[in-house]
């Protein structure tokens, strides 16, 4: 069975570290594996098999009548370009991913986020690229109200609020940068009502 023997870190930066893995693939043999994580070397997936969250992605329904969702163009650094994307945030120490989400949807957009009830595991913790990261984020959904506003932003942070009707999701979907869970959300947007807009957490 394949397994990791040694984690050995490579940098010790904030938010976001280079560990190698002393990697044993199914013959015995190992190998050294090149992964990057939010976690040190004693807390991190690798280490302790167990998921915990990084952060949140916020899937928020906007408008009287429920016929948005808010999304936000930001400029990533990576892809040395803006992407669309739903609304994010490291978890604090001692916050809840709902807690998180309320924060951070202040934070970037300005707006009140009052996120809805659903069953637990709609809201557990999925790794984001797993050949290259441990990182693993919740989804919170929710409605958010008020005016958008950019006035908590951080100094290094680009970006503008995005009020997505379906004609717009459907541009994006088409047309711009995307993360994959975005492209999988905006198609649930589109194939969800404005009467029922979270029918897709039922299953």
């Amino acid at each position: 069975m394949s397994k990791v023997n040694k984690i050995i870190p490579l940098t010790d930066v904030k938010f976001l570290n280079l560990y190698e893995l002393e990697a044993e693939n199914k013959f015995g043999k190992t190998h050294p594996y090149y992964v990057a994580s939010r976690k040190d070397e004693h807390t991190m997936t690798a280490a302790t098999k167990q998921v915990t969250p990084d952060g949140v992605l916020i899937y928020s329904v906007f408008g009287e009548n429920h016929d948005k969702v808010i999304m936000v163009r930001q400029f990533r650094f990576p892809i040395n370009d803006y992407i669309y994307e739903f609304p994010a945030g490291l978890i604090d120490s001692g916050e809840s991913a709902k807690e998180t989400a309320v924060r951070e949807m202040m934070e970037e957009t300005g707006l009140t986020f009052t996120p809805v009830d659903c069953e637990d595991f709609l809201n557990r913790p999925h790794f984001s690229s797993v050949g290259m990261t441990d990182e693993a984020n919740c989804t919170v959904y929710g409605y958010a109200s008020g005016k958008p506003n950019l006035n908590h932003l951080e100094p290094n942070e680009d970006l503008s609020i995005q009020l997505v009707d379906k004609n717009e999701a459907r541009r994006i979907l088409k047309e711009e940068n995307l993360s994959v869970k975005a492209y999988y959300l905006l198609l649930h947007f589109l194939h969800s009502s404005p009467e029922k807009p979270f029918e897709f957490l039922k299953l």
